[in-house]
């Protein structure tokens, strides 16, 4: 049992550290459109980069912070039952949530989002608008590190899952 205490706690600090430098590039997302509004309606200046700088980043960003919503019980749920169950029933819900949804999904995705990210690694894909920023395979890669990094966060899910089950140690973890 402290070797799966041991695991998701691991797993746990890599979403959670991962949550906090990625909340920062949202700092920089609201410079960047801040400075993008100043320089087109006060100096009629625009660059195509730029605006989509702001784009890229955000869904980065996003992606990348998925594991650590979901660490922090930040997405969204219909809690109509769950709201008020007990934390043996959260826990054999997230069980067989993780195990027969969200693990399968962040397979298929890891799975079918690979090649096209090598795809466009080794084609040297770039943004299809004149003046647009290259490197699109970056901002696609971030589906993988997405799927990874939610993948985790569910098998951590599910480890406290089975130590609430097993011995209650888990249940700490589901009331987070």
């Amino acid at each position: 049992m402290h070797i799966l205490a041991g695991i998701v706690g691991f797993i746990d600090a890599i979403n959670d550290r991962v949550g906090r430098m990625v909340s920062w590039l949202i700092v920089f997302v609201v410079l960047n459109v801040f400075i993008v509004v100043i320089l087109r309606y006060l100096f009629d200046i625009g660059h195509v980069w730029m605006q989509e700088l702001y784009v890229w980043v955000h869904a980065a960003a996003f992606m990348m912070a998925a594991g650590y919503t979901l660490l922090h019980d930040g997405h969204v749920r219909i809690d109509v039952i769950y709201r008020d169950a007990g934390t043996r029933y959260k826990a054999v819900v997230n069980l067989l949530g993780s195990v027969f949804l969200g693990l399968p999904f962040m397979w298929m995705l890891f799975v079918k989002a690979l090649p096209l990210v090598e795809r466009s690694f080794w084609r040297g894909e770039r943004s299809s608008e004149v003046g647009g920023l290259p490197g699109l395979y970056l901002l696609k890669a971030s589906i993988l590190v997405f799927a990874l990094l939610m993948g985790l966060q569910l098998v951590s899910s599910v480890l406290k899952s089975i130590l609430m089950l097993w011995g209650g140690s888990g249940e700490r973890h589901l009331d987070e």
